[in-house]
């Protein structure tokens, strides 16, 4: 028997606690959950079965005084990646039975209770570089940056009092959908040659766009993860619908009539350089805005050129969706083959970067909105993209992942020896 075997009543305390925070950061999927979880109860001699929903967790503990099933239950969000990092770490360490269950919950409970990695201050910078390096893919033109950098500024606000107010924070989709469009209205939407009101409103709410969760949403269900998969597309799309509901109230609050919510881009005047170097202006938005370890920048900023410049190429050559689908293929199986490195980021913070290069939630704002001003056809082309686009995406990060094992074969087998080795 393995001396570091852990009784029911501990062992299930800390895979509850791992399972919750599992569950609280894993707003992009939760398909390494399972896996997770149930590594950790073999390394501290037990087992464990998880039969999950993205808010929650049957979880059944196996160990050698008894089995118990207990509900887990969390909110899936994916702002705090710090966690995230801390966890792989710890999570090999089980596996290779370095840990026992006292040391591993109170190395748990030092990343339960770690604070942000950056002040109040640099997410709300995050939040603004991460839109003013979105603004160029929505129209590159210097007016949509000079308007993205105050609009995002009032929506990276409310995103940060929305952290110390949670009654703000059940709201904040509409809340900040419907002031960015007051705003917008009022002072930037007056020429219609610097493009449409929605245009100018989406770089702002880009954090808030739901996006990357149709997408994971998407991949689940092509995974045949049904349950995971519906229950998050629902929810994904009722977060849009409450970003185009503030819209739609700020047309009403400043009495602007529906058919000015047309969908035409302004004549570019950005140079090159500033199109090549906005990537960069992202990928620090995203690492100070989702609180991942600066140590990690420029590897992710390696993978977001690698998939914007694979996303360029190919629809160049095979056109929009064949690009998207190959690019998110190439992401996922280079994240997939990094994150397998034991000093690398988890695979989840490798994606996420590049994941928000391919994600199109714009699309399903733009379709929704355009539809409301009464452009029907242009309406449902944009929603017809969205449907083929995060298919495509979701079915290239599928075909990417499988390509590539999660797990090496020679760090597996290393683990197992190091775990005999505890075994008289």
């Amino acid at each position: 028997m393995n001396p570091r075997a852990a009784g029911l009543d501990e062992l299930t305390g800390f895979l509850t606690r791992l399972t919750r925070l599992l569950l609280d950061t894993s707003g992009e999927g939760a398909e390494s959950i399972e896996e997770t979880v149930r590594a950790a109860a073999r390394g501290l001699g037990g087992d464990a079965d998880v039969l999950l929903v993205p808010d929650g967790a049957a979880l059944t503990v196996t160990a050698r005084d008894g089995a118990r099933t207990v509900t887990v239950r969390g909110f899936p969000e994916v702002f705090r990646l710090d966690r995230v990092t801390a966890l792989k770490p710890l999570v090999a360490d089980i596996r290779a039975g370095g840990l026992d269950v006292p040391g591993a919950g109170r190395r748990l409970a030092r990343i339960e209770q770690s604070p942000p990695p950056y002040p109040w201050w640099l997410k709300l910078l995050g939040i603004v570089l991460f839109s003013l390096g979105f603004a160029p893919l929505m129209q590159p033109t210097w007016y949509e940056v000079g308007t993205t950098a105050v609009l995002a500024t009032i929506a990276a606000t409310l995103a940060v009092a929305a952290d110390r107010v949670p009654r703000l924070a059940t709201v904040l989709p509409v809340v900040v959908s419907t002031v960015v469009s007051v705003v917008t209205l009022l002072a930037f939407a007056g020429d219609a040659a610097h493009g449409g009101p929605v245009l100018l409103m989406l770089p702002a709410l880009f954090f808030f766009v739901p996006g990357d969760y149709l997408s994971a949403a998407t991949a689940e269900l092509a995974a045949g993860r049904i349950t995971t998969g519906a229950v998050r597309l629902v929810y994904s799309t009722f977060l849009l619908v409450q970003l185009y509901v503030g819209v739609l109230l700020g047309l009403a609050l400043t009495g602007t009539s529906r058919r000015a919510l047309f969908d035409v881009a302004a004549e570019a005047d950005l140079p090159r350089w500033a199109l090549f170097l906005a990537w960069v202006v992202f990928t620090a938005g995203t690492v100070l805005a989702f609180a991942v370890p600066r140590r990690f920048f420029w590897g992710l900023l390696a993978l977001v050129y690698l998939t914007v410049g694979v996303q360029s190429l190919v629809t160049g050559l095979a056109g929009e969706v064949a690009g998207t689908f190959v690019a998110a293929a190439v992401l996922a199986a280079t994240a997939t083959l990094l994150g397998r490195a034991p000093h690398r980021p988890p695979r989840l913070v490798l994606l996420l970067p590049g994941f928000f290069t391919l994600t199109v939630g714009s699309l399903g704002m733009r379709g929704l909105t355009t539809l409301a001003g009464g452009y029907a056809v242009e309406g449902f082309q944009d929603l017809l993209k969205l449907v083929t686009i995060v298919t495509a995406i979701a079915v290239g990060m599928l075909l990417g992942a499988t390509l590539v094992p999660v797990t090496d074969r020679r760090s597996s087998s290393s683990a197992s020896r190091k775990r005999s080795a505890h075994r008289p």
